[in-house]
């Protein structure tokens, strides 16, 4: 039975949802009964909310129910493969701001985590905190010591009071509305609740490791170590825990405050071109990149006006791709860029996104029918993130399997997007991208690389090789034994395994037919037939009803395999 309090929290949700008419997010003829009947007992909407847009309504709805709705709906705006363009917009302007809980409470936290009080880990600690959010927020503070490290200036972010069981709590809340989802919703199969809230429910564990963040700006840091175009604060590691997080305090200009830009002289252009390079760079060359690139979380060094720089904060979330997913993503983006629709429907099918029985020449089609619009018009005016959306949305209605880290990068993607355009609009993201990312891909997959790697895997193939000699011997001697056994691991191979072993059997049922069939005639001629039936030998009435039986046999195997796709 669901706990006293959860139930509330569960009707509190009921009747907000219910106050901002969100049943309407669902068909008309598959409304939940439950909204129909709360629609009788609760308050009508004021004019003032049902005359608005079913997203800006969803929006009110989530900051109304609190952080986690809050940080569920701001994931759930990068799924633009899943839901309606205009709500996506509207999730999108959702702002992770709450009211600061007390500085007290922030120094205890600090002392649980840091095990020792503030006063010795800090020379000052400021009990207001900078920004607030549903997870942790931030205060300025300075470090002790002696030399130059003396009274550095800091930033303390700390976990909120209770935040675990406060997230544990709402996401069993969202699951069973995830489940409540998937039994009403018309296209519950495709926006697939359980899993978005899934994806909630990872990004909000890694979120409440601080440590994890620090360890992921530390290896950012290294990897742009010097770099003349992104920076990120050191991670102060004798001052982070779990629960507490200590970096360099920095100091810039958010991205989107063009106003401040323009009145320090950056020159905007470069620093929108510098955006679009960074992308790939991290992704393609790093294989490491910041997943929550919006323009909260970036800001701009105002002491390089000329070659600017940007500035990285935020550390929670963070992608990275597998070296299969990176190869087979780099080669569709390049396949793009050329507009090789063919082999970009190629690409998903090995890549193993999209099933083997896709048919490549309709999928090609498809890719052709999304972006040919597009080129009609100049490159500068194409939003390469909206053509990545597109294709995903028509690759899912062949069976496309997305992964998570590939949810993450297009959200990225649109994110840098974003930003190079309201830094300078008229920039071609197209014609920056391509050379970019073709010398990266090229340095990747080049002679030095592929040295570097042979080195890396040598001292295992070292430590292996003494071994060879005596598998080769075993296996030689199982083969001669006639005791060496084939073990079929992949999907492919089962298939092939069912399909060959199913051919016999049609095979066999093929030819007791026939042989029945030829028993028939061979009885029907013969000089002494014994019993007859309406003139015709009794046996040659029963060798054909058997050749029937086995044809039939025969038509049903093959036509039960066809039907399961495991026949060509």
């Amino acid at each position: 039975m669901m706990p006293p309090r959860q139930a509330w929290r569960l009707l509190r949700i009921a009747r907000v949802l219910v106050r901002y008419r969100l049943d309407d997010l669902f068909d008309a003829a598959h409304r939940s009964r439950l909204l129909a009947f709360a629609r009788l007992v609760l308050p009508r909407a004021p004019a003032s909310i049902s005359a608005r847009p079913r997203g800006e309504r969803l929006v009110l709805a989530l900051t109304g129910l609190g952080p986690i709705f809050v940080k569920f709906g701001q994931i759930l705006s990068t799924r633009r493969d899943l839901i309606p363009a205009d709500v996506a917009d509207a999730l999108v302007t959702l702002q992770d701001r709450v009211a600061p809980f007390p500085g007290e409470l922030a120094r205890a936290a600090v002392e649980r985590g840091l095990g020792a009080p503030v006063g010795e880990r800090f020379a000052h600690f400021d009990d207001a905190p900078l920004a607030s959010a549903s997870i942790a927020q931030v205060h300025a503070a300075t470090l002790p010591g002696s030399g130059g490290a003396a009274g550095r200036e800091v930033v303390v972010k700390v976990l909120r009071p209770d935040i675990q069981a406060r997230v544990d709590a709402d996401v069993a809340l969202l699951r069973a509305l995830a489940g409540a989802a998937e039994r009403f919703h018309p296209n519950a199969d495709k926006i697939r609740p359980r899993d978005v809230v899934a994806e909630v429910e990872t990004t909000l564990e890694h979120e409440l490791d601080l440590q994890r963040e620090g360890a992921n700006a530390s290896l950012l840091r290294r990897n742009f170590q010097g770099s003349d175009d992104l920076y990120v604060p050191e991670v102060v590691w004798s001052h982070t825990s779990r629960g507490v997080l200590t970096l360099e305090r920095v100091h810039g200009i958010p991205v989107d405050d063009l106003a401040a830009l323009d009145a320090a002289r950056i020159d905007r252009v470069a620093l929108a071109e510098k955006g679009v390079r960074l992308f790939y760079t991290q992704v393609f060359r790093d294989n490491f990149f910041h997943a929550d690139a919006h323009a909260g979380n970036i800001w701009v060094d105002p002491e390089r006006p000329h070659d600017p720089r940007f500035i990285a904060l935020d550390f929670g979330i963070m992608g990275s791709l597998s070296e299969r997913d990176q190869y087979w993503l780099a080669e569709n983006f390049l396949a793009l860029f050329r507009r090789d629709y063919r082999r970009i429907a190629e690409l998903h099918v090995r890549a193993g996104w999209m099933p083997a029985s896709v048919r490549l020449d309709e999928l090609e089609a498809a890719v052709r029918t999304v972006c040919e619009p597009y080129f009609t018009r100049p490159l500068s005016e194409i939003s390469l993130a909206e053509v990545v959306v597109k294709l995903f949305q028509t690759a899912r209605r062949y069976e496309l399997t997305l992964q998570p880290q590939l949810i993450l990068l297009q959200k990225t993607l649109l994110n840098i997007e974003g930003v190079g355009r309201l830094l300078h609009p008229g920039i071609d993201i197209w014609a920056i991208a391509e050379p970019v990312l073709e010398r990266i891909w090229r340095r990747r997959r080049g002679p030095r690389e592929v040295l570097k790697v042979l080195r890396r895997r040598l001292p295992e193939w070292l430590a292996a090789a003494p071994d060879m000699p005596l598998l080769v011997h075993d296996y030689l001697a199982q083969a001669t034994r006639g005791t060496l056994e084939l073990r079929i691991a992949s999907d492919d191979l089962r298939r092939l395994e069912r399909r060959t072993r199913n051919g016999q059997r049609v095979a066999v049922w093929l030819s007791l037919g026939v042989s029945l069939a030829v028993a028939a005639v061979l009885l029907a001629v013969a000089a002494d037939p014994g019993l007859r039936l309406h003139r015709v030998p009794l046996a040659s009435w029963l060798a054909a009803a058997g050749a029937v039986l086995s044809f039939r046999a025969a038509s049903r195997r093959a036509g039960r395999y066809k039907d399961k796709g495991d026949l060509a």
